[in-house]
């Protein structure tokens, strides 16, 4: 009994052995030819560079499919696109001088404007209009304000009455782009464009595109244009006029008393002109 226990043990203590013999055996021939692949893989890819570019091209996008989706958040990552804004840094010498002037004039950021007068130069290139002229009807419009809306319905950046012109916008998604700064400027340059060649010289034009050419008189609006025109030209040539109008300084008059006859009753006063009450003439058009 003891000797087949025994005989038993034996045969066990055998059979692991060889196991585990067999087990390292084949482990250690196994690792060496996984070397032995990572070193002609290596070498492969040194001699083949368009493989090592494509092992790394799907490496990295095995990586990308692995990594997890981004969670949601209340700002859109892209809002940076519908940003109509830039650095002024980034504009010419030139342009840039004009953006900063508007800006300190017209107590608007720098960087919208930026993209104003940038979009004003690529437009005045391609329509043969004086990009300074485009900014100063803007200016005098709605002085930079892209949802300035008058009580006749001229809307945006160069009050274009966008009822009258709608289908000029059908391109750019419908009427209410004209509130979007840059649909509006190109809109209204057509407009400006079709004005001048109808009246057949600028100012002409630029009653047209007021209003008011059948009318005697513009209200001034084609001399303050031509004003900040000529003003924008200045600062485009490196000159620096002000940006406030100087004051009117009006001299004090004392008044003379008038002695009145006592035989005659004295005549009620006329009342002072209401001095709060004057003329807008910086209105909208």
């Amino acid at each position: 009994m003891n000797k087949a226990f025994d005989a038993t043990a034996r045969g066990l203590r055998t059979f692991v052995s060889d196991v585990a013999d067999g087990f390292f055996e084949i482990t250690h021939n196994g690792f060496a030819l996984v070397g032995l692949a990572i070193v002609f893989a290596a070498l492969a890819l040194v001699a083949r560079p368009d493989l090592r570019k494509t092992g790394e091209e799907q490496l990295m996008g095995w990586l990308q499919s692995r990594k997890p989706a981004p969670e949601a958040t209340d700002l859109e990552p892209t809002a940076i696109v519908r940003t109509t804004a830039a650095s002024p840094g980034d504009l010419p010498k030139q342009q840039a001088a004009v953006a900063y002037w508007l800006s300190k004039k017209y107590r608007v950021a720098a960087e919208p404007l930026s993209v104003l007068v940038a979009e004003a130069y690529q437009l005045g290139k391609r329509t043969k209009l004086d990009p300074t002229l485009i900014l100063a009807i803007m200016a005098v419009e709605s002085s930079f304000n892209p949802f300035a809306q008058s009580h006749v319905g001229a809307q945006g950046l160069m009050q274009v009455m966008t009822r009258v012109h709608g289908d000029k916008y059908e391109s750019a998604g419908g009427t209410l782009t004209a509130f979007d700064p840059v649909t509006n400027m190109r809109v209204g340059v057509k407009v400006l464009q079709e004005c001048i060649a109808r009246a057949g010289s600028l100012e002409g034009g630029l009653r047209y595109y007021v209003g008011a050419a059948n009318l005697d008189d513009d209200g001034g609006y084609a001399g303050k244009v031509l004003a900040e025109h000529e003003r924008l030209v200045q600062v485009a040539n490196g000159r620096n006029p002000p940006t406030m109008a100087a004051p009117v300084v009006r001299a004090q008059v004392q008044p003379i008393p008038v002695a009145v006859p006592p035989s005659k009753p004295q005549q009620a006063a006329e009342p002072a002109a209401d001095p709060q009450k004057v003329a807008l003439l910086s209105e909208v058009s």
